[in-house]
């Protein structure tokens, strides 16, 4: 697979959570869902946005750190925060192009310790449509129970393995 068919990957995505912002109310943005532990479907799409964030700034710095996410509950209340975040990172993605990177990551509970390692845009760019693939299937469960009335892509939350599998499986069986 080609850069420019991640980018499109990754536009398609993007484009699935701008149309499930359009139609959600507000209300139902912020409402906590018995199914999501009481999270927000507003709470799972700022996390996903801010990797994207997090991921833009550290492009321009040539350091990543996703761990430095501003948590901005503006995001996870007010659906054209959300919206215009979106829109920026679409355009973030349509002008990426590849580079050496570095990845910080700290695993100790009690102390910010870092370890730094070598990474690429491209590698971080799969990263984060991975990530969004899957927050995108944790709302879908919290859509269900508390705005059922969101229609969804088919393919919405689905990763592009399991979509080949399915039609693989279905073509083979007969």
């Amino acid at each position: 697979m080609s850069a420019m068919n991640l980018t499109e990957a990754c536009s398609n995505i993007l484009s699935q959570l701008t149309d499930l912002v359009h139609q959600i109310r507000e209300s139902d943005f912020v409402r906590p869902a018995e199914t999501l532990s009481y999270s927000t479907v507003g709470q799972h799409l700022r996390h996903t946005l801010e990797f994207f964030m997090c991921f833009e700034h550290g492009f321009e710095k040539g350091l990543i750190n996703y761990d430095k996410r501003a948590h901005d509950k503006l995001i996870e209340s007010d659906k054209f925060l959300a919206l215009a975040a979106i829109g920026r990172i679409t355009d973030f993605i349509k002008r990426l192009a590849d580079k050496p990177l570095k990845l910080e990551v700290g695993y100790d509970l009690d102390k910010e310790i870092f370890l730094t390692i070598d990474t690429t845009a491209t590698r971080e760019l799969v990263y984060n449509i991975e990530h969004a693939v899957h927050h995108m299937a944790i709302m879908k469960i919290g859509i269900r129970e508390i705005a059922s009335y969101v229609k969804l892509a088919p393919d919405f939350g689905i990763a592009a393995s399991t979509i080949r599998y399915k039609e693989n499986s279905v073509s083979t069986s007969y």
